[in-house]
């Protein structure tokens, strides 16, 4: 027989970005606890609003299952002493299983007796373990902040206030924090009233008469069809974004859709401003028209019916004017900050106390900027301009509108630096260079924005490294994961003619200039490359299978352009052609033998089969224009010249003793694989290849 569960917790109100993961650990915990609790179940249904957190499980055996255990103990020579008296070690063992002596048995295994004895154990009734296992689930949950309330010890996201423990008709009976559980639970706070759930199968459809939709699903897809009605109705462009659609979802319990307007004058303002203040402050969704640019319009949504919506809106309206005009003076009073006193305040603006003040950041990123310049040859005026971008790339940070909105940060840099008469890639490169700020995130569009970019980027990690400050497990306080994301992806989309190498040693001899290093550079650039190693592996490991990147990581890493290439064309071989596992095959018995070298130079004149005169011919005839297509990054055509040589390499095995009696014969001829080994390497490391 079986039986559906339903557990409710009902709280004060829940910080709307804390419920998805609360709800869905409560989940896995009530599943976790089924399965190794030997009950059998069917589906399991999480459901959440901002008052509660429920799961329903449908199928609940009334009945654990009953398990039968065979174990095995110590062996007969141990479990018997001298007399044939049971040793120490069978009773501790008797007693650790519960048993008594009598019940052991003697089995054989791998000619060996040891002692057995079989546990039965029958199961218990559901419901007489049920108050405890959920009293256990919520005790163990855990939330990124945590509450106290009366005098109770007990910390939960927020204070208990009702509880719902249902098995079948029956009250589960438990009590936390002064709650006991029931079958009464509670629906809207204003539309609602308490509501009687006399089984688990009819919770939705109670609480839904009680102005609450429970179902997650159901409740996102009530406000997506609304906005999206309304947006027809309109013939607007709503743009909803999936981080706030989760946020209001989780801030209504009955969702109903409505929008508001705001004076035509405050689109004035950047639209980015308009924006951000409306979906960070207010929680609202902006209008576009077909072009995307900000109508006078937004879209809420209200936690409850459609009854006095004018009124709903007219409130909204209120608020919003408040805030944009906020925004409106900061905008204006920022337009009164020179760009050179804003750069003068970034010297009381502290970066890090050993790292010293932003300002020592933006020196150390113009200089690294500059030497990246240099390195790279670019033209007078992106050289000039990526100076000047480096210098003025952190002034918004002092601006009031920043202050308000940091989320702006670099998005007023541009719009500032621009009505203050920069050059246009100058303002563009201050706010690229915070990019590509996320996963997913673009990267600079421009080469001035991508330098400036980079020279921030690395600045921090190897400022971090250089302190001790190094990412360990999930902890990166300062983002050097993402930052050195960052760096591989805008060299790679700049296709940028600079290694790793040459980037870190720019930057370490800018730090060694300006401030004292704690450790040692050598040790800087060693934990760098390695740390960069990891990022770059990340980003190949997202189209490329794990032993093709170990191949081409192996051999070379240092150009990012290089290996990512080299990676694609060793891919697209393994994955489509039939015959490359046997030229992978003959690249590896190169290595083998290879590696057996004892010296480099090959004497032609030793030279005695016509299989190794023909090797050497095919290898030479190929090594430079390979050599060239390397240093162009063209992974495809290097390895289409490596194959070039397979023949000739599989006539070298099956015509040529390689191991000859005769020292130099022999010597030569491990001197001629340890060579072509040397540049089959360049490429990837064909042993790791796994087939």
């Amino acid at each position: 027989m079986t039986k559906e569960l339903l557990f409710e917790i009902g709280l004060e109100e829940i910080p709307a970005r804390f419920i998805r993961s609360a709800v869905d650990q409560l989940k896995e915990r009530m599943m976790n606890w089924l399965d190794q609790s030997r009950i059998s179940h069917g589906s399991v249904h999480a459901y959440a609003t901002p008052r509660r957190l429920a799961v329903l499980v449908e199928d609940v055996s009334e009945k654990q299952e009953d398990i039968e255990e065979v174990v095995k103990g110590p062996s007969r020579k141990i479990a018997k002493d001298a007399n044939g008296e049971w040793s120490k070690a069978a009773l501790g063992f008797a007693r650790s299983q519960g048993v008594d002596p009598e019940q052991f048995t003697f089995q054989e295994l791998n000619g060996v007796e040891y002692i057995y004895v079989t546990k039965s154990s029958l199961g218990v009734e559901t419901s007489s373990i049920l108050a405890d296992a959920l009293l256990s689930i919520l005790s163990s949950m855990t939330f990124p902040k945590n509450m106290r309330w009366s005098n109770y010890e007990f910390k939960f996201v927020r204070p208990i206030r009702w509880m719902i423990a249902l098995f079948g008709n029956e009250v589960i009976d438990m009590e936390i924090t002064g709650v006991k559980s029931g079958n009464i639970t509670r629906g809207h706070r204003f539309l609602g009233d308490e509501a009687v759930v006399s089984d688990p199968s009819v919770y939705l459809e109670i609480l839904r008469n009680q102005s609450v939709i429970a179902d997650i699903d159901e409740r996102k897809e009530m406000i997506v069809n609304q906005i999206e009605a309304l947006a027809n109705e309109k013939q607007w462009k709503i743009a909803v974004k999936d981080e706030l659609l989760e946020e209001v979802l989780f801030l209504v319990e009955t969702p109903t859709v409505l929008f508001g307007t705001f004076e035509p004058t405050f689109l004035e303002i950047p639209q980015e401003v308009l924006i951000t203040s409306m979906r960070e402050h207010q929680r609202y969704f902006p209008v576009l028209n077909e072009q995307d640019q900000l109508l006078p319009f937004f879209v809420t949504v209200r936690n409850g019916n459609n009854t006095s919506l004018d009124v709903i809106s007219k409130g909204n309206e209120k608020v919003l004017r408040a805030r944009l005009s906020d925004a409106d003076f900061f905008y204006k009073e920022d337009q009164k900050l020179h760009i050179k006193d804003a750069l003068m305040k970034l010297e009381n603006i502290v970066f890090h106390d050993e790292l010293g003040t932003i300002a020592d950041k933006v020196r150390r990123i113009r200089r690294i900027a500059d030497g990246l310049s240099s390195k790279l040859q670019v033209s007078q005026d992106n050289e000039d301009s990526i100076s000047r971008a480096a210098e003025i790339c952190k002034f918004d940070l002092v601006t009031q509108m920043v202050y308000e909105f940091p989320e702006l940060q670099g998005v007023m840099g541009e719009d500032y630096a621009r009505r203050a008469g920069e050059k246009e890639d100058v303002a563009k490169a201050v706010f690229q260079h915070y990019q590509p700020r996320f996963a997913g995130d673009d990267t600079p569009a421009t080469l001035v924005g991508s330098i400036v970019s980079i020279a921030d980027k690395i600045d921090t990690i190897i400022g971090c490294f250089s302190i001790g400050i190094n990412p360990t497990g999930s902890q990166d306080p300062y983002a050097l994961r993402r930052q050195a994301q960052g760096i591989v992806q805008i060299m790679l989309a700049q296709k940028l003619p600079i290694t790793l190498s040459e980037l870190i040693n720019i930057a370490l001899d800018v730090h060694e200039s300006l401030r004292k290093l704690k450790l040692s550079s050598d040790e800087i650039r060693k934990a760098v490359i390695e740390f960069f190693e990891l990022r770059v592996k990340k980003i190949l490991s997202e189209n490329l299978r794990y032993d093709v990147v170990d191949a081409v990581i192996t051999a070379d890493f240092d150009d990012i352009a290089s290996v990512v290439s080299r990676g694609e064309a060793l891919m697209d071989a393994v994955s489509n052609q039939q015959d490359f596992k046997t030229t992978v095959e003959s690249f590896n018995r190169v290595s083998n033998l290879g590696s057996k070298a004892e010296q480099q130079m090959i004497n032609e004149s030793l030279f005695q089969e016509v299989g190794e005169k023909e090797l050497y011919t095919a290898w030479k005839s190929i090594v430079a224009a390979y050599q060239d297509a390397l240093e162009l990054r063209d992974g495809s055509k290097s390895l289409q010249l490596l194959g070039e040589i397979r023949n000739e390499i599989t006539t070298f095995f099956d015509t040529v003793m390689v191991m000859a009696e005769d020292e130099q014969i022999r010597n030569n001829r491990l001197a001629l694989l340890a060579a072509i080994d040397q540049d089959l390497k360049k490429f990837a490391d064909f042993t790791k290849i796994v087939w």
